[in-house]
C-alpha cells in the first residue's frame, strides 16, 4: 500500500537555495506543499513574500496559497543576507514578477489554522529560514505544538561553527529568541547545520547538471547556483557553494541520505559574544535530554543525483 503524500508547510525567505528546495517539494509526489509562509531573513518580509510567489509560480504551482509572516524577528533588529543573496534575494537570473495574489490572513495564522484543522501529528513543519514564524505560532496558540508531526528545519551549527559570526549560523542568529522557543517546544526536530549543508556543495558538474536539464526550471536553478556560489567560494575557499535548505526536504524523501545523532541543543540568547550559537551536546558530556536529531554527514552524490532527478520532473 502506498502512502499518502506527507503535509508540509514550508516556512521560508527565499533566497536562491529556499527556492531550489521548494521547487523540489513540489517536483515530488510524495510530499503535499499545504503553503509556504515567507518571513523576513535573507532580505526584508516585502522581498520574501514575493519571491515565494515568482518560485510558485516558476513550478507552476500557483494553486499553492503563499502568506506573509512576520516582517521582524520577536525581540531584535532584522538582520539581512544581501551580501549573500542580492538585492533581490533571488539574484541570478531575470525573473518576471508573480502574477498571483498574496493569500489573505497572516502566516502564523495559517499555520495555528492549518495545524488545529488537519489531523494531530499529520503536518510537519519545513523552516527555511529564521524562526520567527514558529515561534509565534506557538506563543500565541500553545495547544498546536503538540499536533506537529515533525519540524525538519536548516538551521544551527556545531562543528562548522558560524557563517553570520565567529559562533553562529545565519536563520538561528536573525531570532535567536524564536530559536530557543522552538527547541523547547518538545516537538520532534530534525536539524540541518552547516555540518551537512557544507558538504553538499555546488561543483561545476552539478551545477551543469541542472543546466543540462533543458527545462526553464534547469536553467534557473543553474543561474541560481552560478550567483551565489561565487561569495561562498571566495569566503570558504571552496569549490562551489553550500545548497542549505534543499537538505531539508531531501530528508523527508531519502532519510537514508543523512546520519545524525539524537541529543540536545540549547540556542545561546544572552551573550554578545555567541548569540544565536546552537550548543549541540554531541559528546553527550551533560544530562540535559535529548531534543532534536542532528544531522553530521550526507552522501552528497545521492543528494545531487535525486535534486536533480526531481528538479528535471518540472
Amino acid at each position: 500500500m502506498t502512502q499518502p503524500p506527507r503535509k508540509i508547510i514550508i516556512d521560508t525567505d527565499p533566497g536562491q537555495d529556499d527556492a531550489i528546495a521548494i521547487l523540489l517539494a513540489f517536483a515530488s509526489p510524495e510530499i503535499d506543499v499545504l503553503g509556504l509562509t515567507a518571513v523576513a531573513g535573507n532580505v526584508p518580509l516585502a522581498l520574501t513574500q514575493k519571491n515565494a510567489r515568482i518560485i510558485c509560480e516558476l513550478a507552476g504551482r500557483s494553486d499553492v496559497p503563499v502568506y506573509a509572516g512576520c516582517d521582524r524577528p520577536l525581540e531584535r533588529k532584522l538582520v539581512t543576507a544581501e551580501h549573500v543573496h542580492g538585492k533581490t534575494g533571488l539574484d541570478g537570473p531575470a525573473m518576471p514578477d508573480p502574477v498571483m495574489p498574496l493569500a489573505e490572513g497572516h502566516g502564523v495564522d495559517f499555520i495555528i489554522e492549518t495545524l488545529r484543522r488537519e489531523a494531530a501529528h499529520t503536518v510537519t513543519l519545513c523552516p527555511l529560514g529564521p524562526l520567527t514564524n514558529i515561534a509565534e505560532a506557538f506563543r500565541r496558540a500553545p495547544d498546536v505544538a503538540g499536533r506537529v508531526q515533525q519540524i525538519v528545519l536548516m538551521g544551527g551549527a556545531y562543528f562548522e561553527v558560524g557563517n553570520i559570526t565567529p559562533a553562529a549560523e545565519f536563520n538561528i542568529y536573525v531570532d535567536p529568541e524564536a530559536a530557543d522557543i522552538v527547541f523547547r517546544s518538545g516537538v520532534p526536530i530534525v536539524v540541518m547545520p552547516l555540518d551537512v549543508t557544507h558538504k553538499v556543495l555546488t561543483t561545476r558538474a552539478r551545477v551543469e547538471a541542472f543546466r543540462a536539464l533543458g527545462t526553464e526550471v534547469g536553467r534557473v536553478c543553474a543561474e541560481w547556483s552560478d550567483f551565489f556560489e561565487r561569495f561562498d567560494m571566495e569566503k570558504y575557499g571552496s569549490e562551489g557553494a553550500p545548497l542549505h535548505d534543499p537538505t531539508v526536504i531531501a530528508y523527508l524523501l531519502a532519510p537514508g541520505l543523512f546520519r545524525g545523532r539524537h541529543i540536545n541543543v540549547e540556542i545561546e540568547v544572552q551573550s554578545d559574544l555567541t548569540r544565536g550559537m546552537t550548543v549541540a551536546d554531541w559528546w553527550g558530556v551533560t544530562d540535559r535530554p535529548a531534543n532534536a536529531l542532528f544531522i553530521g554527514d550526507v552522501d552528497a552524490e545521492g543528494f545531487f543525483a535525486l535534486l536533480t532527478e526531481r528538479l528535471g520532473r518540472l
